[in-house]
């Protein structure tokens, strides 16, 4: 008997996780992975903080914890330092009691429920998305009923920022739409506008009444300062007006399969935040009904303390300098072999990612002669690279682009 499913057609692997499937499926002791989005220590290990450890030993041996539901909105200390950690202790909107903070599961969900609530509550739902951006992302917007559209971003001529062309596209942007901002490290380019730039893009958002929704992933893990990386998000707030920020502490905290993220969503008056919270919960109780407990639990204990919560900055700094220092080993060692063309934009570009610049003809000479596994756009996680590995990339690097046109 046929099955009622028959008609199902095989969905295509998602391009950035199938990178991972082909390199387990090769059998070269040569092979490197530089598609995963997940930090590698030096030894190309994965690596839980040992501040992490001890958070977790600490929930285990406490006998009064139990692994009862907690509520939709998720653990109310979680949500309080989350909000504290990405907008400032000092933020005139937590002291005011403007922002409804909802624990969610890591960034993905926190982008889902952020997009679902607009679809029923915002009076616009078109979204501009950067080009290019984080696969996922128009697919999170598509399914929540968001209508997407791109802005330039990435200039490849320059392997920087598209300046003009943002603000060009920004500007004709209908009042009132939505627009997805990386706060810092910009996945895929780890091309990030300057402070200046942030400011003139804040000043046009504002005039035209766009809505910025920061999509925050890499907080201290990008330049190894929590401040540092929160600069965009803050700048927005401290003008008053309202914007959505979704959270992750996979990168900065190492705690990817935990599934931990928050949504806050800056308000005019603690009544509307209130409100807005009221209506975020009725998107997740039909969702997935509450989040989990342990992985919030984990990041509030390391944000509670002092104690942890230096502990956990100087692991994150240490993470941080880690890339940026194979960032600079790259790039000085790119120069050293006398491989054509600039890569400057090596050690310019920041956060886990680098946008080489490499075409697809390029990636696929690479995986085939060299065994070097990344998205088919050029974009490699700088996390995968360690000293022992760099030789290997730059022999690569400088075939293909010698090579391959």
């Amino acid at each position: 008997m046929e099955s009622v499913f028959s008609n199902v057609v095989r969905a295509p692997e998602d391009p950035i996780l199938g990178v991972t499937v082909a390199y387990n499926n090769d059998p070269s002791p040569a092979k490197l992975n530089l598609g995963v989005g997940a930090y590698r220590t030096e030894e190309g290990k994965p690596l839980v903080l040992d501040v992490v450890r001890k958070a977790e030993q600490q929930l285990v041996n406490d006998p009064s914890r139990v692994k009862e539901y907690i509520p939709i909105a998720g653990l109310a200390d979680f949500n309080k330092l989350s909000a504290k950690l990405i907008l400032g202790a000092d933020s005139p909107a937590i002291q005011e009691s403007r922002v409804a903070t909802i624990q969610c599961l890591s960034g993905t969900g926190s982008l889902r429920v952020g997009a679902e609530f607009l679809k029923k509550h915002y009076h616009q739902s078109v979204i501009f998305i950067p080009k290019p951006t984080w696969g996922n992302h128009p697919k999170v917007f598509n399914l929540a009923g968001l209508s997407v559209e791109y802005y330039r971003y990435y200039d490849p001529a320059t392997r920087g920022l598209d300046f003009q062309g943002l603000l060009e596209d920004l500007g004709a942007a209908p009042s009132g739409a939505i627009v997805l901002l990386h706060a810092c490290a910009h996945n895929p380019t780890g091309v990030d506008p300057t402070s200046e730039q942030w400011e003139q893009i804040r000043q046009l958002i504002r005039s035209k009444s766009l809505l910025p929704f920061f999509d925050s992933a890499y907080q201290g893990f990008a330049s190894g300062s929590l401040d540092t990386d929160a600069h965009s998000v803050r700048t927005f707030v401290a003008d008053g007006g309202g914007c959505l920020i979704a959270q992750s502490y996979a990168k900065n905290m190492g705690l990817y399969g935990e599934r931990v993220g928050a949504l806050s969503i800056v308000c005019k008056s603690s009544d509307v935040a209130s409100k807005v919270e009221s209506q975020v919960k009725l998107v997740v109780r039909p969702m997935y009904s509450s989040p989990p407990i342990h992985g919030a639990s984990i990041v509030a204990t390391i944000l509670k303390s002092s104690d942890m919560y230096n502990d956990w900055t100087i692991e994150l700094k240490g993470m941080a300098d880690r890339i940026i220092s194979m960032r600079q080993q790259l790039f000085e060692a790119l120069q050293a072999k006398g491989t054509p063309g600039d890569w400057s934009h090596i050690i310019k570009q920041i956060g886990m990612f680098t946008f080489t610049g490499l075409n697809k003809e390029q990636v696929a000479f690479m995986t085939k002669e060299f065994h070097i596994y990344m998205t088919s756009d050029g974009r490699i996680s700088m996390a995968g690279l360690s000293s022992k590995t760099v030789p290997h990339l730059v022999e690569a690097i400088h075939a293909a682009v010698t090579r391959v046109a």
